[in-house]
């Protein structure tokens, strides 16, 4: 069994992840309890203002040898600290970033292919393709978030419910695969 021969799950897989995705993000909304406002949006606004899109490290410090300055530990111990992601001005687009993420789930399902491919018979049953395909789709959509939290203070509940919404995609796929192979 070639990686050729599972364009059916890999495609299938990644229209039944981006209806998952669609459903946990605009029905389920369990991401939204996430995202939190700031004491004063309007002076945030204004501080930013001006800054290209970009990701910022607020109090910017790239050197370990300035936390030896007192300036900077101050800055450090008075808080916040912040890494700050500013995007595009404008009303987001969302035909963009949906084609995006549906390219991204076709991705993870061609992963998924070359993985069945490579380590399974073309006989194998359901629940061999399955365990291969799932694991790897889990693997694909959540893993790489662990370190956000540990490195850069994401919340953990945040990575938690990622971790979720990749177990979610995974038996998708997993189930996917394993219906079609």
């Amino acid at each position: 069994m070639g990686i050729v021969d599972l364009w059916l799950p890999a495609v299938a897989s990644a229209g039944v992840t981006f209806v998952a995705s669609a459903i946990i993000w605009t029905v389920l909304k369990w991401h939204n309890r996430d995202y939190h406002k700031t004491g004063d949006e309007e002076a945030v606004r204004t501080a930013l203002r001006g800054n290209a899109p970009g990701y910022y490290l607020v109090p910017y410090c790239m050197d370990s040898g300035e936390f030896k300055q007192a300036g900077t530990r101050q800055k450090y111990e008075e808080g916040p600290q912040a890494y700050v992601t500013v995007i595009p001005n404008g009303v987001p687009k969302m035909a963009p970033k949906l084609i995006a993420a549906f390219v991204f789930f076709l991705f993870v399902g061609l992963l998924c292919a070359y993985f069945v491919s490579r380590t399974l018979a073309p006989d194998a049953d359901y629940l061999a393709v399955f365990r291969v395909a799932g694991t790897t789709a889990f693997i694909a959509h959540g893993i790489a978030i662990i370190p956000e939290s540990i490195w850069f203070g994401r919340p953990w509940s945040m990575t938690l419910k990622t971790l979720l919404d990749a177990l979610i995609y995974g038996l998708l796929t997993g189930g996917v695969f394993g219906w079609l192979v």
